[in-house]
């Protein structure tokens, strides 16, 4: 089975999702926050069902999709997942990766 690692990046963006949605509703934020933590746990089974992001040519960084957002991973080896980040759909990805 793979080890997930939230690095301390993605967890910040995670919480600043929550924050936001927060400022309208924060029973919806922390339901999106935990089922957007329960969506990274496929990649315990199935590593690879992310789609390899654009600019990584060894495929190893990788997208998860939840939604409007997209969740940033690093396949660091056969045991071990590193979540990067968690993005809303409308942000130039590009900019953090």
């Amino acid at each position: 089975m793979v080890n997930i690692n939230w690095t301390d990046e993605a967890s910040f963006w995670l919480k600043d999702t929550h924050d936001y949605i927060a400022q309208d509703n924060p029973k919806i934020a922390k339901k999106v926050v935990n089922e957007i933590f329960t969506r990274t746990q496929i990649l315990a089974t199935f590593p690879k069902v992310g789609y390899p992001y654009e600019d990584n040519t060894n495929n190893e960084v990788r997208i998860l999709l939840y939604g409007h957002y997209r969740i940033a991973y690093f396949i660091k080896d056969i045991e071990t997942i590193d979540i990067l980040g968690v993005f809303h759909g409308a942000l130039a990805i590009e900019r953090y990766l």
